[in-house]
């Protein structure tokens, strides 16, 4: 996954939150609350990995626009007249 210099600022923005959460996560499940720990762990997992994996921006406004589009725009397949003529359906 190559990331560039916007990604990776937002990358080390989610990092800042992250990293601490995990930290206490970690204290906890060294102080013997593995619920309470496990939990932050995860959490602090998620933070980082659901922005990258799940809620690309690319893939949302793609998905926008395709919705919003008229069916003859949605497919990639373009209805450009050959110099025949029309192209007829068999």
């Amino acid at each position: 996954m190559r990331l560039g210099i916007i990604d990776m600022i937002g990358l080390a923005a989610t990092l800042i939150f992250a990293l601490p959460v995990a930290n206490f996560g970690v204290t906890k499940l060294l102080a013997g609350e593995a619920t309470m720990g496990i939990a932050l762990v995860v959490v602090a997992v998620a933070m980082v990995a659901l922005p990258h994996y799940f809620t690309d921006p690319r893939t949302i406004f793609t998905k926008l626009l395709k919705g919003l589009l008229p069916g003859r725009f949605r497919n990639g397949e373009s209805t450009v007249e050959s110099d025949n003529g029309p192209e007829q359906e068999s």
